[in-house]
């Protein structure tokens, strides 16, 4: 929706969480005429109540469109429908590794001399960084599943890095899901790139049906160094080399940016070793796909804390890599977790070491006691983190400070 068709309109703020707080602060900027009201889950059930009181609804991603009954936008659309025609963007989504991808070529692009800004589902709410303006700077964006299931435009550049089952709940099935990534490629132009990993099917397929022109990730990249591991990540250097190309980005400017990329937190994030054991934070990884990364990313995994919110996720594949990799102790949260302990026994009884628990904190003592010296403890729940904690965040943070805690009191033993 265009600035000009807000003004003077009683407009209704839906969902005030960081991306409410910054569309009321651009709009109040932008839109100066408009009667601006807000409207969150926090003031009760009934809080969607009035919504027909108002001229424009702008719903936030946590809000699924079911639960409005008038016509509406959000603020991506917002974003995309007043960017001037002069800027670039590059949209990044998937079902894991969009914000490595994003925060890497931000990266790369930073270091070439480019104005750059990185937002979206990141971190930095798309109207926050937006200045209208502003007829120069490049948007790297990282775009969820839930901004893309309305969205009306294209980035110039659609990337997709990875397709699995996830957030099956918001979306109401499988098909939806898929369906709101694709959503990405549904208004791009001849104009436009479709960069996809070409490991995935359902990928392969949409860039012979999308307008834009599609390009695979290059096979061969030049040889870097880097902190990122693991076979998902080297897919996510090769997305990222790929993007570099159409910037005409040098190689020497690509290597040097790939080798001082710092990952992010809670990505297979190495926290530290203690008393002979490896502790690594991939609170990240909140699906059965996403741990297996994992798992095949990393040597000597003794331990490894599983579960969390049970979505009804498919663990038969996990569970066998646990048993191929000989891992020997599985610490499991519920609610899944549960339902991981009871496949595990039956497929393999008596072969793992197994402790239910609620508490990080126990957790991490049992992880001390049982991990073998030389190995890695790891936290890679492959579920969602709601059953005991607000976000993946939290329950890496709580792993780490656990970790920590412990440590400190062994030595004032």
């Amino acid at each position: 929706m265009k600035l000009a068709n807000l003004e003077h309109k009683r407009i209704l703020i839906a969902g005030f969480g960081i991306e409410g707080m910054a569309t009321k602060t651009f709009l109040e900027t932008q839109v100066p005429t408009a009667r601006i009201s807000t409207t969150d889950v926090s003031n009760g059930a009934e809080y969607l109540s009035q919504q027909a009181e108002y001229d424009v609804v702008i719903k936030t991603p946590g809000i699924p469109a079911r639960d409005l009954t008038v016509s509406y936008t959000t603020a991506t659309n917002i974003f995309f429908a007043n960017l001037p025609t002069t800027i670039q963007t590059i949209g990044f989504t998937g079902s894991k590794g969009k914000s490595t991808t994003a925060s890497l070529i931000h990266h790369i692009l930073e270091d070439s001399g480019k104005p750059v800004k990185l937002v979206g589902n990141i971190g930095t709410p798309l109207l926050s960084a937006f200045d209208p303006l502003d007829s120069k700077t490049l948007y790297v964006i990282e775009l969820s599943s839930y901004q893309l299931a309305d969205i009306e435009y294209s980035p110039h550049i659609s990337v997709i890095v990875s397709l699995f089952p996830e957030h099956i709940p918001y979306h109401g099935s499988v098909k939806k899901y898929y369906q709101a990534k694709k959503n990405i490629l549904m208004n791009t132009s001849p104009k436009d790139y479709y960069v996809y990993n070409p490991l995935y099917p359902r990928l392969f397929h949409w860039a012979k049906e999308c307008k834009a022109q599609a390009i695979p990730y290059q096979a061969t990249i030049p040889q870097t160094s880097s902190r990122l591991i693991g076979l998902h990540n080297a897919d996510n250097i090769r997305a990222a080399y790929t993007v570099s190309q159409l910037f005409h980005i040098v190689d020497t400017v690509f290597t040097s940016s790939v080798a001082t990329f710092q990952p992010l937190p809670h990505r297979l994030e190495t926290i530290g070793t203690y008393q002979g054991i490896t502790f690594i934070d991939d609170a990240i990884s909140t699906t059965p796909e996403s741990t297996i990364a994992a798992l095949n990313a990393i040597s000597d995994v003794a331990t490894i804390f599983l579960g969390g919110e049970d979505r009804g996720y498919n663990f038969s594949k996990l569970i066998e890599l646990l048993y191929e990799k000989q891992v020997e102790n599985i610490v499991v949260f519920p609610d899944s977790g549960n339902r991981i302990a009871e496949e595990l026994h039956i497929k393999y009884p008596n072969i793992f070491n197994i402790y239910h628990t609620q508490d990080m904190q126990s957790a991490v003592a049992y992880a001390f006691e049982h991990t073998p010296t030389g190995s890695v403890c790891l936290l890679s729940s492959a579920s969602p983190s709601y059953s005991l904690w607000k976000n993946f965040q939290e329950k890496g943070n709580q792993f780490q400070a656990c970790i920590h805690t412990h440590e400190t009191q062994e030595k004032t033993h």
